[in-house]
């Protein structure tokens, strides 16, 4: 008699994964899957944010002793900071410091645990000629002066370029001590070269100033556009007179977190960030105003706390401390050949962050939304991004690659088009930095500071979740106050 043959599974609950991902964990996702693949190269390691407890017996500081203790003798190249500790360890060793962490939870309360939860240190990825006529900065120039006099924006990114001459006329780059141009990367070089040529492109909308010697300008903008299909891409320069941020006077604080890969890591974010806490004495003397952040990764909806991952609660801190932080919606706006809703990135998820999506830079409501500018809700159903910006084509400074790609033209390129909401997050920056100049009362209010701009906006008639308040108008910001 032949045997029965065995039933066939019953279909997965899809409860079963929602039980899964609300229980509490120590290693987060997407870490704690990682472990599971890891099982067969056990010498591997990951790059992992171990998150101190705040709330340990001994005080944050204790903890830190006790998970450097823990550690050091599985990585001795970990390193320790205010809140975080970052360390490269193999499946087995993380499994160790989680079990002991839950023996800790289970005999004595979670107050006996120095440590709060071991998350992946994730890669992270880089995200003004007629744009500032977009966003009124020109005529806020002329009418009001606001030109970022006395104050400071720190562009964490992959490097300023010091050479380059749209910094030079006003001396943007030269911070007073003991602000001092840092590289936090892996492999710390100087904070004032830029491989990739973003962290420039991204400064130079945000302050500087360029004017040319001939009445006529010279050809100094490198641009492409694109050939015929099976032509090249034809590269060519365009004359330019004069070129301005949006606040020319301001100056700016490199603090490079990416690699001349133009990646890098959530860890040498954070350091950056802990870096103008010290500096600015966790709010008690504001020599940093703000910072711009156009980088970011991918939300993972497992962590099911949307804008709570360590980097947006060091954005929101910082932001607590006094900071005005303007971060990058992403440009995860149109994939797989479909448009995507909940799209916007970390740290853009931060609540305080001012998160900034893309819009055209002379067109802005003829074209609305960029059709790779992210999109809301965040994953927790918030208002997301907060405002646009122009990032569609934007000229600003070239450097590294980016004026690489122009060397075969004959003369100096100094500038070149990008595009992304990495272009349009400094657009907020220079804007906030130029009305702080002149009307320093709210120098130290970044909450205030968010709720006028994202009150005085002007509306294009899209969706609340792909242009948040609207497009930025910093005249009419001005005249509000």
């Amino acid at each position: 008699m032949p045997n029965p043959r065995p039933p066939n599974p019953p279909p997965p609950d899809p409860r079963d994964d929602i039980r899964s991902n609300m229980m509490r964990s120590i290693v987060m996702e997407p870490l704690a899957s990682e472990l599971v693949a890891a099982t067969l190269a056990p010498e591997h390691r990951f790059d992992v944010i171990i998150w101190l407890n705040e709330a340990f017996h001994g005080g944050v500081a204790a903890a830190a002793d006790a998970v450097f203790e823990k550690t050091n003798p599985f990585d001795p190249a970990v390193t320790v900071s205010s809140q975080y500790c970052f360390a490269r360890l193999n499946a087995a060793q993380i499994h160790e410091l989680a079990a002991d962490t839950r023996s800790q939870i289970r005999e004595n309360g979670r107050n006996a645990a120095p440590i709060f939860q071991i998350w992946s240190d994730n890669d992270i990825q880089t995200t003004l000629t007629r744009s500032l006529v977009t966003v009124k900065a020109d005529a806020a120039q002329r009418s009001f002066q606001a030109l970022g006099d006395g104050i400071v924006w720190a562009v964490l990114d992959s490097g300023i370029d010091a050479a380059h001459p749209h910094f030079l006329e006003y001396g943007n780059l030269d911070v007073a001590a003991p602000l001092l141009h840092t590289d936090f990367t892996a492999n710390p070089d100087s904070a004032l070269t830029d491989i990739p040529g973003h962290g420039t492109h991204v400064a130079g909308i945000i302050a500087g100033r360029w004017l040319s010697a001939l009445p006529d300008g010279e050809a100094v903008i490198g641009r492409e556009t694109r050939g015929e299909p099976g032509e090249q891409t034809d590269v060519h320069a365009e004359a330019l007179t004069t070129i301005f941020g949006v606040a020319p006077r301001c100056k700016l604080l490199s603090l490079k977190v990416t690699g001349p890969d133009g990646g890098g890591k959530v860890s040498w974010v954070l350091r950056a960030i802990e870096r103008i806490q010290q500096w600015n004495q966790c709010g008690k003397r504001l020599l940093i105003h703000g910072a711009n952040i156009s980088l970011g990764y991918d939300f993972d909806p497992r962590w099911f706390a949307c804008g709570q991952s360590p980097l947006c609660v060091e954005v929101n801190r910082l932001v607590r401390a006094g900071v005005s932080v303007v971060v990058s919606a992403g440009n995860g706006g149109y994939s797989l050949d479909k448009f995507s809703d909940t799209s916007v990135t970390d740290p853009g998820n931060a609540d305080l962050a001012i998160t900034v999506g893309s819009t055209h830079r002379e067109m802005p409501h003829t074209y609305g939304v960029s059709y790779f500018s992210s999109r809301g809700p965040t994953g927790d159903g918030r208002l997301k991004p907060d405002l646009l910006a122009p990032g569609e084509r934007i000229v600003s400074c070239a450097a590294g690659r980016e004026r690489a790609r122009y060397a075969s033209l004959p003369g100096r390129i100094l500038y070149c088009e990008q595009s992304g909401t990495s272009m349009a997050a400094p657009h907020v920056s220079g804007a906030i930095a130029a009305f702080l100049s002149v009307r320093p009362e709210f120098i130290g209010e970044p909450v205030r500071v968010k709720n006028l701009f994202t009150s005085n906006t002007i509306d294009l008639q899209r969706h609340p979740y792909f242009q948040g308040a609207g497009l930025m108008d910093l005249m009419k910001v001005l005249q509000a106050v």
